[in-house]
């Protein structure tokens, strides 16, 4: 009984981790790949990094609406890659070879990216590169898409949602915090477009899973959230 326990353990599986923006997605996946020894891949930040593509090649009308035969002329010259920051043990992304990590965390990503991440040869792409990534299991992942199109044979699905203005909030204080420009009421407004966005999008829609697990972390400590998810990763286990 014993051994078969530690065999257990030491299975391998994926985890999807989906949910609104800003809530706090990346900040747990990031930490439980850690504890774990897996594998974590930013998938927000690959369609982040196509938007700062596309803006330093203005393709975007003046409606912010995208030039999308100009971007799908361009889709075979955008290369992203994560590689890991030895200074703290994150993974920092990539755009072509440059280190794009804290550009497209600004706000000027945030309010394209939505339209991007709308646009199905985008997603097909990326799709396809994170599956590429994650065949091997031993993956923490996070983005809209990963347990209902990305992995849906993940043995682990979480859902994750908080109110517009906490997460507006959060976004804000992260913003603070690094010394970046930030205005509540513009945050809280790019929250909720970009829920309507998400959800409302023909190609793989912001959705839960009929197989996943629901947290609300609204008010829920950093702490708190990692020692659910672990339980969470236990239990779901292979038996």
């Amino acid at each position: 009984m014993h051994n078969s326990t530690i065999i257990h353990i030491m299975k391998k599986i994926t985890i999807a981790i989906d949910g609104f923006s800003s809530c706090g997605k990346s900040t747990m996946a990031k930490a439980l790949a850690k504890k774990l020894g897996y594998v974590y891949i930013d998938t927000g930040a690959m369609y982040r990094a196509v938007t700062l593509f596309a803006l330093r090649h203005q393709l975007f009308n003046a409606d912010g609406s995208v030039k999308e035969k100009e971007l799908k002329e361009l889709m075979p010259d955008i290369h992203i890659r994560f590689q890991l920051d030895p200074a703290t043990g994150n993974p920092r992304t990539y755009l072509n070879d440059e280190c794009v990590e804290k550009e497209i965390r600004g706000m000027e990503v945030s309010q394209h990216v939505s339209p991007i991440a709308a646009i199905p040869f985008v997603r097909e792409a990326m799709v396809a590169q994170q599956q590429a990534m994650g065949k091997e299991k031993g993956i923490v992942m996070d983005g809209r898409d990963i347990g209902t199109t990305v992995f849906p044979d993940a043995e682990l699905k979480i859902f994750v949602t908080a109110s517009a203005q906490v997460r507006a909030q959060r976004r804000y204080d992260e913003l603070k915090a690094k010394g970046m420009p930030a205005d509540f009421d513009d945050i809280l407004k790019n929250v909720q477009e970009r829920d309507y966005i998400d959800t409302h999008r023909e190609v793989s829609p912001l959705k839960k899973a009929d197989d996943a697990v629901e947290l609300d972390n609204s008010h829920l400590t950093i702490a708190e959230q990692d020692q659910w998810l672990y339980q969470q990763y236990i239990s779901h286990l292979p038996a």
